[in-house]
């Protein structure tokens, strides 16, 4: 049975979990370096990027999750987490301009724009083409979602919303600007533990 880690500090990380079980994979809760050792994949999930961040930095986990990408981990990033895997930070708002930005993991292509899709109450659900992951749209859900404003070259986009990507991946890096642990669709979490 595949281990897939879930950092646990903030999120839906148990739905998740429950997605994780529904495909006959372990779900292991990574709170700490001891809990990340044990696992093959992770996933980090939404939340508030900044605070997530801080709590990984906290037990080391920033620098442990980059040293098991460069060695080939493969990571699943929703929401807060496609932000914390972002090389770049931007920002429409330039007295929120991310001059020392705060701990985040990065190593995917790509540059980003925090809460683009609206606040909390403009939060909604939407369909999305993925053929690579199924013949058919599936449900996405998007919470203060952030937008991906630029991919590099080896970045593919695998969904798009209105002609932004919503969902990218790099090689071994899989990211979404929506959750999809919120809907009963698992075909991102197979994805994911199947083919990336």
């Amino acid at each position: 049975m595949r281990r897939v880690g879930i950092i646990a500090f903030q999120g839906a990380f148990e739905r998740h979990a429950q997605a994780l079980r529904a495909l006959g994979a372990q779900p292991v809760q990574v709170r700490t370096r001891a809990a990340l050792a044990e696992v093959e994949r992770l996933i980090i999930p939404g939340g508030e990027s900044t605070t997530i961040g801080m709590l990984m930095e906290r037990e080391g986990l920033i620098e442990s999750v980059r040293q098991r990408m460069n060695e080939g981990m493969p990571v699943f990033g929703t929401c807060a987490g496609m932000i914390l895997l972002a090389d770049e930070l931007t920002t429409s708002a330039p007295e929120h301009r991310d001059t020392e930005r705060t701990p985040y993991i990065g190593g995917l292509a790509i540059a980003i724009e925090r809460n683009a899709y609206g606040r909390q109450v403009e939060s909604f659900e939407t369909e999305l083409a993925a053929p690579e992951l199924e013949n058919r749209p599936i449900p996405a859900v998007f919470i203060r979602a952030p937008a991906v404003r630029s991919c590099g070259p080896s970045v593919r986009i695998l969904a798009q919303f209105e002609g932004a990507p919503v969902l990218v991946r790099q090689e071994r890096i899989l990211a979404a600007s929506f959750h999809p642990e919120l809907t009963e669709e698992t075909a991102v979490h197979r994805y994911f533990i199947d083919r990336v």
